[in-house]
């Protein structure tokens, strides 16, 4: 439904985005993810037609046809970083206009006024509207015409408890209804809850694209265990990087990082010489963790 086909956009000698290539299919969410400033909005930009490639091509529908096209949009709802409403009029009017511009049925109006949790404030003026209310009109907007591919710019900003379980709501059933998904966002929590896959641009390039699973994987490599012991017995630790090869001391702990598969073997060798374990924690990998690294490991000078 969504793709990029070595997409680049420049801006005289700087790349915002540089090569990219990535498709976002029926059915699945996928989470854009980078440092500011490393191409995501741009990304999100050129397929939904507001800017146009330097070079390469976004392609959205089924069959695919350039963004820039008004049979590609149709298929589409965009949802901007900042979203922005004449403050005069009430949110009930916004969604009433933008109704009308989709040509949504007249029942999605209540529909997502509900979502937005607007019920009680939908007469009042935009003008009035804390910032997270204005994220749920936004995300309101969005929802309405039940667009077979959704583009969402950081959609969880300013959201509260409410609101964020009340989106977590619309990509489920997004994806139960095949429809694709491509968001950004910084609140990694929401990204690991949510996508199925994982993309990290770093510098206009793709520096990671990670199936949920492979994600799982490279977290569970970055799992810790620590025993402490009631002794350090003198040949334990090289006992033990038979089949843990980074494990190390730390004071009376035993330090043990590797997925969770190796920690009963573990376990069993320091057990077969006979030293008592006197607590055991396990932690596994953190995605903020994973992340760093990932932009961390990219060219020099791509994230400066």
């Amino acid at each position: 439904m969504i793709r990029y086909r070595a997409f680049t956009k420049r801006y005289g000698s700087h790349a915002a985005v540089d090569s990219l290539s990535l498709e976002v299919a029926r059915g699945e969410v996928v989470a854009l993810l980078g440092p500011n400033g490393s191409g995501k909005t741009t990304t999100l930009k050129a397929a939904a037609g507001l800017i146009r490639p330097t070079s390469g091509a976004v392609e959205l529908g089924d069959p695919y046809r350039p963004a820039a096209l008004a049979p590609a949009r149709d298929v589409l709802s965009f949802l901007p970083q900042k979203v922005s409403f004449p403050e005069a009029l009430t949110g009930a009017e916004v969604v009433e206009f933008y109704r009308k511009l989709r040509g949504a049925p007249v029942e999605r109006v209540a529909k997502v006024l509900r979502f937005a949790s607007l019920n009680g404030a939908g007469e009042r003026a935009v003008g009035t509207y804390s910032g997270g209310m204005l994220q749920r009109l936004g995300l309101a907007v969005a929802l309405l015409p039940e667009a077979p591919a959704f583009l969402l710019d950081e959609p969880t900003a300013a959201l509260d408890p409410d609101g964020l379980c009340a989106f977590y709501g619309v990509v489920e059933r997004a994806r139960q209804d095949g429809r694709a998904v491509l968001f950004t966002s910084h609140h990694l929590g929401d990204v690991e809850r949510l996508a199925d896959r994982f993309a990290v641009l770093v510098g206009g390039r793709l520096a990671a694209s990670l199936t949920a699973t492979e994600l799982k994987d490279r977290l569970s490599e970055r799992g810790v265990m620590r025993l402490r012991l009631a002794e350090r017995p003198e040949g334990l630790l090289s006992h033990v990087k038979q089949a843990a090869p980074f494990a190390t001391w730390s004071g009376d702990e035993l330090i043990v990082p590797g997925p969770a598969a190796l920690r009963p073997r573990v376990l069993d060798l320091v057990r077969g010489l006979g030293v008592e374990v006197r607590g055991l924690t396990a932690e596994e990998g953190r995605l903020d963790a994973l992340y760093r690294e990932l932009v961390a490991e990219a060219p020099a000078g791509e994230h400066a």
